[in-house]
């Protein structure tokens, strides 16, 4: 499913809800909480995931830092204010997606 679009689509809004909820992350630590909470269904890439954490960089949602660990450096994803806002946008955007594919989906055939 990693690799299906409806999962590339949802992807920013992914990171941007597990930003808010953690506060901060590393690249690694968002593929493996994804992996994890979702039993292994969505596999996230690096070739997808640092694109879009690049765009959001540059768009102005996510800041970065920069920490040494164990004499590596270490970039650390947070959202800012803007990135914030727009988390609480696209949280909601998504969710009235689902809502209204979910009506469609279980359509009710008409009788008669």
């Amino acid at each position: 499913m990693s690799n299906s679009n409806l999962f590339k689509g949802s992807l920013s809004t992914i990171v941007l809800k597990l930003l808010k909820e953690e506060g901060r992350m590393y690249g690694y630590e968002i593929t493996q909480k994804v992996k994890d909470a979702t039993k292994g269904k969505f596999k996230i890439t690096e070739g997808a995931l640092y694109p879009t954490l690049h765009k959001l960089e540059a768009d102005g949602i996510l800041e970065v830092e920069v920490e040494r660990v164990d004499n590596r450096l270490r970039k650390y994803y947070r959202l800012t204010e803007k990135g914030t806002t727009e988390t609480a946008k696209k949280i909601s955007e998504l969710e009235e997606y689902i809502k209204t594919l979910q009506e469609v989906i279980f359509l009710k055939p008409k009788m008669g």
